[in-house]
């Protein structure tokens, strides 16, 4: 079967003219899902996927029963205490999706909040997201996307009953929050651009209008709305990728007006917590890791804050939650997660959270419980399935009370992890971790999958994944690139790896590969790489530094049209993150982007193996962006390698939602990377 290739007709120049620049993109007609050669061509390009991966069909069935041969069918997550109740989640045999539930403590009497599969029905994707239990315990507010754009919908229960109090609430984004009477609750809603800019307020039942509490006019800030966890105070935070401003409310006062903390500057980003009748903030104020401050609640601005935890070179501050006589900071040391816990009424000592392994992932679960020691924390590694612990921050004790389950057998003895560090060009030590089967030959047949990210300071984490196992079980080595952009090794880490210092995460991740290759775990030949959105435009872009580098890329709803997009403020991330990509009104940061965007440097040259995956209602991500990347390409390159793009039509940024379909999709990619490399 041929590649599909745009119609002629179609591919009239869109001559673009920025600054003193001027250039031809001949595939923006594919910017239109509306027009109907758009979804010929997509679904063209889906099917010439399958016939090209056809062969594999025996080997993406292998792989996908073994990943559901690792799934426990009926399975639950270990409940949390709220008051009088027990909340959990939990999934039945061949069922898609969850069940959210409650009981009352000491029974078995559960009551099923909300069924995920109900709402799934009629639906290609569902997703609920948000999940806001009243004060009370009598109301459930949650938010559903039925579409994959994460524009979501938010319902109010009844809990006692199940009846619906309100729904038809839509537009909603990522926040939502419960005011002390368990009636009125705020959340944000998405403006014109899909960026979340308002704060409405809504009385549960009421039938009264929802009142507009902010409107952020800034397009480079997005809102968001939070209660403390004491439950006294509703904080509404605007933040961009660079400064933050934060207004309180009294949770007991939800019509009174939200007042300052401290007024927004450009660079100053800080974080805020209440407890006690003080706001504890976190703040990047003369400290690039952060620091802690300590102000009174009733006079919090910046002339009041005196430091309570200093600044420190080896410590990045990242969050605080404040516990009834404990406050924990969650953060990174050494490269590695870190949770700092500090007595507020005893004359305990302040400590760090002793993890049992070398390399690990931990997270801190959001408490429902503000009077409590226990510290629910979720904790594995590459080769260690999930634990979900509590540990008591008073006896420093740790209680496993639930293990991830793999009913077709799993022994973490047979498998290795490591850590490396690969060394950039200007010196900096890249961190690498890895795992494969113990008893691998490891050389230069060896297949070796080196996965990246690099971007907005999120740290890839070191965590077990069982679909995973497939790929070291078929004689893969698994390798996480710990790029420049991510914040593994503190806050110079991300600072080095965005605005014009971006190429730095090229350039690490070449070197992650550059060093595997030198110490005999694999050779270009087997050497693939993946990545997704900010990762997978670290694919593309490493893919037109180095092609002779990599056999085989997945590039996952890849961000490759970085200057379409940033020209183009209409865009739902666009102005949002001039902060992290530069602003291309500005000739020098325009310069340095156009010189990396990875759809305006292909070129005429050989290129690996390449898999593209993008959702057609992909809002982060749009459609057209993996599309014309792979267009550009196919027209470009001078080899024969696999060049595939598969667009889940039903999907989005995330793509599919339900756990078996989710498992389909990953088996076909790992069934590309086995049949390129792993022969």
């Amino acid at each position: 079967m041929t590649a599909p290739v745009p119609p002629l007709a179609r591919q009239v120049p869109h001559t673009i003219t920025h600054l003193s620049h001027t250039w031809d993109d001949p595939y923006t007609w594919l910017n239109n899902k509306e027009d109907p050669q758009v979804i010929a061509y997509l679904e063209a390009e889906n099917a010439y996927a399958k016939a090209k991966l056809s062969h594999t069909q025996a080997l993406q069935e292998t792989l996908y029963q073994e990943m559901y041969g690792r799934i426990k069918e009926d399975d639950s997550t270990y409940p949390q205490q709220k008051d009088s109740y027990e909340y959990y989640w939990r999934v039945q045999a061949g069922q898609q999706y969850r069940l959210y539930c409650r009981r009352p403590t000491g029974t078995t009497a559960e009551q099923v909040l909300v069924d995920e599969n109900r709402l799934a029905e009629g639906h290609s994707y569902c997703r609920v997201f948000s999940v806001a239990i009243s004060p009370d315990n009598t109301r459930l507010a949650y938010t559903v996307d039925l579409t994959g754009a994460w524009v979501f919908s938010l319902v109010i229960l009844e809990m006692a009953t199940g009846s619906v109090l309100s729904e038809g609430i839509d537009n909603v984004a990522w926040s939502i929050a419960w005011a002390a009477d368990s009636r009125t609750i705020f959340y944000s809603v998405f403006n014109e651009a899909h960026r979340s800019a308002r704060i409405m307020r809504h009385v549960a039942g009421a039938g009264t209008p929802d009142v507009l509490v902010h409107d952020e006019p800034d397009d480079s800030m997005e809102t968001g709305i939070a209660l403390t966890n004491d439950g006294q105070y509703l904080l509404l935070t605007m933040e961009s990728m660079s400064t933050t401003e934060v207004r309180f409310l009294e949770a007991h006062q939800p019509e009174e007006n939200f007042r300052m903390v401290e007024p927004r500057r450009p660079w100053h980003e800080y974080y805020v917590e209440h407890h006690q009748g003080t706001f504890y903030i976190v703040s990047n104020h003369e400290a690039l890791n952060f620091q802690v401050f300590r102000t009174p609640a009733a006079t919090p601005s910046q002339a009041n804050w005196q430091i309570f935890v200093p600044h420190r070179d080896d410590v990045l501050i990242q969050g605080v939650t404040a516990y009834h006589h404990h406050l924990v900071f969650s953060g990174r040391r050494d490269g590695l997660p870190a949770l700092y816990v500090v007595p507020t009424h005893t004359g305990e000592q302040a400590h760090f959270v002793q993890f049992p392994d070398p390399v690990y992932h931990v997270v801190l679960t959001a408490p429902l419980e503000y009077r409590t020691t226990q510290l629910r924390l979720t904790y594995d590694s590459l080769v260690i399935p999930q634990s979900t612990i509590d540990y008591d921050m008073a006896s420093r004790a740790w209680h496993v009370r639930k293990v991830q389950e793999i009913p077709s057998g799993f022994d973490s003895g047979q498998y290795v992890s490591e850590r490396h560090y690969a060394q950039a060009a200007d010196g900096a030590l890249v961190p690498i971790s890895l795992a494969y089967r113990r008893g691998t030959p490891l050389g230069p047949q060896t297949p070796l999958l080196l996965y990246g990210y690099g971007a907005y300071g999120y740290s890839l984490p070191v965590s077990f994944q069982h679909e995973r196992i497939s790929l070291l079980d078929a004689g893969f080595v698994f390798a996480l690139a710990h790029v420049r952009g991510g914040s593994e090794k503190g806050r110079a880490w991300y600072e080095n790896g965005r605005l014009m210092h971006k190429k730095n995460s090229f350039t690490d991740f070449i070197a992650c590969a550059e060093y595997l290759i030198s110490q005999g775990y694999t050779s270009p030949r087997r050497l693939c790489a993946e990545g997704g959105s900010a990762g997978g435009l670290l694919m593309a872009a490493v893919a037109n530094l180095r092609p002779d580098l990599f056999h085989a890329i997945v590039a996952l709803v890849p961000f490759t049209n970085l200057i379409t997009a940033m020209l183009d403020p209409d865009l739902p991330l666009t102005v949002i993150e001039y902060e992290q990509w530069g602003n291309p009104q500005h000739a020098e940061a325009f310069d340095y982007m156009r010189s990396y965007s990875p759809y305006d440097n292909i070129e005429p040259k050989a290129y690996p193996h390449i898999y593209a995956k993008a959702g057609l209602h992909d809002l982060q991500v749009p459609y057209w962006d993996p599309a014309k990347w792979v267009a550009r390409l196919r027209a470009t390159k001078t080899d024969a390698s696999d060049l595939l793009l598969v667009t889940n039509m039903g999907a989005g940024h995330s793509g599919a939602s339900g756990r078996y379909n989710r498992l389909r999709e990953v088996a076909e990619q790992y069934a590309f990377l086995i049949d390129k490399a792993g022969g």
